[in-house]
Parts: C-alpha cells; sequence; structure tokens
C-alpha cells in the first residue's frame, strides 16, 4: 500500500469513527433530552390549597375566611334540636342500625367538610379547600394525587393525625364498607401509600374517568388507627362507643333513647385555619329525641329543644300561634335555599313483577292529586317538583336542543325517539276541586285494562291467570301527621282503581330495614339531587348495584342512564357537563320510577331569640349548625321573661 493509500485509509477509518462517536452523542442527547422531557412532564404537577376539577377556586391561597361567614362570631352557648325516631348505632357507614348525623360530627377528611358532610364552602359549588391537608399535588392527567397533611392536626386524644390513619381509613372502607361503595371505590382507586408520616398518595385506575377522584379520597373520614387496633371494632359492626375524631366538636353524652350531646373541643387544633374562621361557634350541641312529631313539638313550645327547621306545612301554617311566638321569644320565618330540594316521593320497586309494567306505574301515578293535596291539606304552600335538579339551570326543560340534543343523539338506539321530539315529562294536573280528578281516573283505568289487569266481580282487579293486583306501600311512622293524611288519600284513590294496596306504617326501626331488604312494592323515599356529574351517581341511578345499593330504592337499573353517566364523566368543559346532567335529568324523568311530589323553595325555621346568622345565607347551606352563633345577651333576656329555663 502506497503512504498516500494508507493515509487515506486512515482518513477513511478516522471519519468513521468520528461519524459513530459523534452518532453516540447525538443519541446520547436525544436521550438525555427525552428523559430531560420526560422528567420535566412528571414534574409539572400543580400544587394547590384546594381543588376543583376545572381549576378555579374561588377563594385565593391567602384568604381569611369564607365569604358568608362572620369572621367576628362571638363562640358560646349552646343550640339543641328534635330527632323523630328510634336509633340504635353511633356507627352510620355499615348500613345497620340507625345512626344520626351527631355521630360524624367529630370526623374529618382532607378536604373540609361542613357538619352535614357537605363539602365546603357553601357559597360556590364543587370546590374543595385543604383541611387535615395543607396542599394537594396532581398532575394534569390525574393519575394520582399527593396530599401533604397538617403536622399539627391531633385526635381529640391528643395524638397526630398522620397518612398512616389515612391509608387505614382507606383500605378499611375497602375491606368493611357498604357494599355498593367499597365495590366502587377499588375499581377506580387500586393503590394508597403513606409516603411519609404527612404524605400520602392515592393512584387512580387506567382508562377511567379522572371526574371526582380527587375529592372522592379527599373527603373520606379519616379514623384513628391506633382506636381500631386496641378496640378490634370493625366498621360493618354497630357501634355506641366511637372512635375519637379530629374534629372540632366531641361527643360529651349518648343516650340513644333520648339525647345526644357534643360539646365543642377547647383544644381543637384547626380552630384558627381561614376554612374554620366564623364557624364551629356553639359550645354545646344538643340533640333531644322523641317518639313521634306531636311530642317534638310540644318540646318546643315548652323550650324543650331552641331550634326547629320545619317540613310540615299545617304546622307552619297554623301552628306557630303559641304565646311565645306572639311575644317575640320564638322566631318563626322562611330563610331563601339555594340547592336543589331533595328528590322525595313515591318511589316504585322496579323489582317486582307488576311495577316492571310502565302502564301499572302511570294508572297508580294519576291516583295522587297534588293539586287538591296542597289546596286542602298544606294550604297552598308547596310547589310540585318535576326535576331531579328542580329549579337549577341544569333543569331539563322543554325539547332538548343544542350540546343536549347533540349528546342524546350520539347515543343512538339507547334513546326512545320521544325523548328527542317530545317536552321533558311533567308531572298529570288535577281538579283541585276533587280527591280523585275524574279524567284522570279514566285514564287510570284504560292503562289497567291494556296492561291486562280487569276488574272481577269482587271489584279487585286481578290479571288473566287470576292473581289479584295487590301491592303494599311502606311509610314509616315518624311522618307527619299531615303526610300520613296525604298518604291514606292517595291510598284511598288507588284502591278506587280495584287495587288492593295496603299502607303499612311501621316504627321507624322496622322501616329502615325493610327498606334496606326492599321488602315493599312502594316507598316512601328519596333520592340524591345533583348540580352536576360524579362517581357518586352510579351508586344513586346506576345499573352496577341496583340491586343491592342502599342509595337506589326503586333499584333502577337502565342502559340510557347509564351511559348518560358515563358520557358526563367525560366531560372536559362546564358547558359539555351542564348538556350532559341536563340530559340526566332528561332520562331520569323519562324512566318514572317515582312519583314526583312537592317541593319547598325555603327553609322554614323557628328558634328561639338567642341565635343570630350572617344577613346572606349562602345558597347551598342553612348553616344553623356551622356558622351562626350566639347572642348571650338575647339568651338573659329570654331567661328573665321565663321563657327559657
Amino acid at each position: 500500500m502506497t503512504p498516500p493509500q494508507a493515509q487515506a485509509k486512515t482518513r477513511t477509518a478516522a471519519a468513521r469513527a468520528l461519524d459513530f462517536s459523534t452518532g453516540l452523542l447525538i443519541l446520547a442527547l436525544a436521550l438525555a433530552l427525552f428523559w430531560s422531557s420526560s422528567l420535566r412532564a412528571e414534574e409539572e404537577t400543580i400544587v394547590s390549597h384546594g381543588y376543583s376539577f376545572y381549576g378555579e377556586l374561588t377563594y385565593p391561597k391567602d384568604f381569611n375566611h369564607f365569604n358568608y361567614v362572620n369572621p367576628d362570631a362571638p363562640k358560646g352557648g349552646e343550640i339543641s334540636l328534635s330527632f323523630v325516631g328510634t336509633l340504635d348505632s353511633m356507627n352510620p357507614y355499615n348500613g345497620k342500625g340507625r345512626a344520626h348525623l351527631f355521630s360524624v360530627f367529630h370526623y374529618e377528611s382532607l378536604l373540609g367538610s361542613a357538619p352535614s358532610q357537605v363539602s365546603l364552602p357553601a357559597d360556590v359549588y364543587s370546590e374543595y379547600y385543604c383541611l387535615l391537608c395543607e396542599s394537594v399535588e396532581y398532575p394534569k392527567g390525574r393519575e394520582w394525587v399527593i396530599f401533604r397533611m397538617r403536622p399539627e392536626a391531633r385526635f381529640s386524644d391528643g395524638t397526630p393525625v398522620t397518612a398512616h390513619d389515612v391509608v387505614f381509613s382507606h383500605n378499611l372502607i375497602l375491606d368493611q364498607g357498604l357494599r355498593s361503595f367499597r365495590e366502587a371505590v377499588k375499581k377506580r382507586i387500586p393503590k394508597v401509600e403513606a409516603i411519609d408520616d404527612h404524605t400520602v398518595k392515592f393512584y387512580f385506575a387506567d382508562g377511567i374517568s379522572r371526574r371526582s377522584l380527587i375529592e372522592q379520597v379527599g373527603n373520606t373520614t379519616v379514623w384513628q388507627k391506633k382506636w381500631f387496633d386496641e378496640t378490634g371494632n370493625r366498621l360493618d359492626e354497630t357501634w355506641i362507643e366511637t372512635p375519637p375524631g379530629s374534629g372540632p366538636y366531641v361527643i360529651e353524652s349518648v343516650d340513644l333513647t333520648r339525647r345526644i350531646v357534643l360539646k365543642r373541643n377547647p383544644d381543637y387544633w384547626g380552630k384558627d385555619l381561614p376554612i374554620n374562621v366564623g364557624r364551629n361557634n356553639f359550645d354545646r350541641i344538643r340533640l333531644e329525641i322523641f317518639g313521634d312529631d306531636t311530642a317534638a313539638f310540644e318540646g318546643f313550645k315548652a323550650g324543650e329543644y331552641t331550634f326547629r327547621s320545619e317540613g310540615d306545612s299545617r304546622k307552619w301554617a297554623t301552628g306557630y300561634d303559641f304565646p311565645k311566638v306572639d311575644q317575640g321569644h320564638v322566631v318563626k320565618k322562611p330563610l331563601p335555599d339555594g340547592s336543589p330540594p331533595v328528590p322525595t316521593g313515591i318511589v316504585f320497586n322496579l323489582g317486582k313483577d307488576v311495577l316492571k309494567d310502565r302502564r301499572v306505574r302511570e294508572a297508580i301515578a294519576l291516583a295522587f292529586n297534588f293539586e287538591w293535596t296542597n289546596e286542602s291539606l298544606q294550604y297552598g304552600l308547596f310547589s310540585q317538583r318535576s326535576s331531579f335538579s328542580q329549579g337549577t339551570p341544569i333543569e331539563a326543560k322543554g325539547k332538548p336542543e343544542g350540546l343536549e340534543l347533540e349528546l342524546l343523539q350520539s347515543l343512538g338506539d339507547l334513546v326512545p325517539p320521544e325523548m328527542l321530539t317530545e317536552d321533558v315529562r311533567q308531572p298529570h294536573t288535577s281538579n283541585a276541586a276533587r280527591v280523585f280528578d275524574r279524567r284522570n281516573a279514566r285514564r287510570a283505568m284504560q292503562l289497567l285494562d291494556e296492561a291486562g289487569y280487569t276488574i272481577g266481580d269482587n271489584g279487585t282487579r286481578a290479571d288473566a291467570a287470576g292473581t289479584p293486583l295487590k301491592l303494599n306501600f311502606l311509610l314509616s311512622g315518624s311522618s307527619s301527621a299531615t303526610g300520613k293524611a296525604v298518604m291514606e288519600n292517595f291510598v284511598a284513590n288507588v284502591r278506587k282503581l280495584g287495587i288492593d294496596i295496603t299502607l303499612e306504617i311501621v316504627d321507624p326501626a322496622q322501616y329502615t330495614s325493610r327498606e334496606r331488604d326492599r321488602d315493599y312494592d312502594l316507598v316512601y323515599d328519596q333520592y340524591a339531587a345533583f348540580l352536576g356529574t360524579g362517581t357518586g351517581l352510579p351508586q344513586f341511578y346506576g345499573s352496577e348495584a341496583a340491586e343491592f345499593s342502599l342509595f337506589n330504592p326503586a333499584g333502577l337499573a337502565s342502559p340510557l342512564v347509564d351511559a348518560i353517566i358515563d358520557e358526563s364523566l367525560q366531560v372536559l368543559t362546564r358547558e359539555d357537563e351542564k348538556a350532559a346532567v341536563m340530559a340526566l335529568d332528561r332520562a331520569l324523568r323519562h324512566e318514572f320510577f317515582m312519583i314526583p311530589l312537592w317541593y319547598n323553595p325555603d327553609h322554614w325555621v323557628a328558634y328561639y331569640d338567642q341565635y343570630e346568622h350572617p344577613e346572606f345565607i349562602p345558597p347551598y347551606a342553612l348553616g344553623h349548625l356551622d356558622f351562626w352563633w350566639y347572642n348571650q345577651d338575647k339568651a338573659d333576656a329570654l331567661r328573665d321573661a321565663g321563657a327559657l329555663r
């Protein structure tokens, strides 16, 4: 090889080596850039003092208090209320026995809740602010969430609230909680871990909606692991003694036949947090237990308790004419209620063969005369409810249009054609002058004939095989006298159709037991109102847990409803969410599993004139146990006048 050839070959080899080295360098740089980009993407998390699915929070990180509270509200005094019925447990989490709301007052969660277990604040919807946590961290895709907890948080016995308690509480629900709830949680949250004593991380399953996951885990009750370990108690058992909570109140005394008393914890760790300013103002909260509403009302007049939320229209119209009202010692007034009314009504058990026929349900519903009931028994004080989101911007009206129509059309054959072309279902109207509207009675008779239930010689309807059309209607004995009268008139109308129906008025404990076992054909019960979507909707209205969910007394199992709920959980804008839940309201009304009754757009309250409240009552809470307060001077004046002992 000549020298030039050797030199050329050497240069070529060097070039190849240089090219190879350059390639490795480029590859290394590319990999570095890739991993750097990946790490940056992983590090691009949102850290906040609260959570909203759309990322918007009304209150900034440095907020001092909620807008509707009185930050200077004095602490002290007592507020007392009544409960009608029987109680036998202080554990509402197991579906056994009957517990009162007071049994959960002393617990807290990572994100704050009001005493009624509704999320704070009460003036905005679907926003959540840190309580046991001091920050929430999550990636944009919401594959997980980290809560960094407040090290100063303490249970009432002085022990720290830790991430280990959070993990324990979550797993306790999965092992021993209500079946419908725990099965839903298992599918959505495959893993939770305590990163350290005050940092907890929840992982969310792939391929599911990210809606409601962070607020769900953030609002789960945090129990003390130590108490369960030491006592051996289980969540699926009935308790009287309760684990210590971390909240502003502790349980002072419990007598489930007479009263429950809560007292404010003077050593409450979170009393100075902005989320608590102007709240938790009473030193004591007392519950007096009565066997029936008549005794409870007499107890109020006598001053045995001092605050009453009235639900009986007759009492509201005529019962508050006793001297203490006339003398100004007792205040009686309506206060605005911005929440949708609870969808209460006569619920059909769709698991019963006879009630699977829509014509039978329609006929029975026609026996209810709202107009006569309202004027004759309820003093014209109520409006008839039609929607599951009555009076809100998401109430379905008229024919579907815009985004709602597009959503329904996208579901294809699941949507009955009439839902696309006809006005949303409204309750029937009746003649207020007659107990049973003749036109409705004729239509009901026709529907029953079409369903194959004809009237025999004995005046009772039966099918072609001679099986009588027989129904039972379950009602709690704790219902007001007016409520019982309404249902008795309804049942009398149903009997006029040739249906052998029995109104079973049972004591509250038996009612609760039979309600859980679905031992009824019809029941006076309720569902959950909604202002938006969430993973709780399938428990109330979905098919998956329809056979056993305590929140779905009709056993509703509708592919159409399931599909709309699924669509609602995938939306990414408020406009699409509004369209989806409006479609859900329309579909639920179309399925017709409940006879809607009435609603009151206000809170009816009466109380001894020793309490005060902010001038502005927020739309989503009355707040008498939350942000009202006690006026000592007024209380002294009541006692000096002999109005209170």
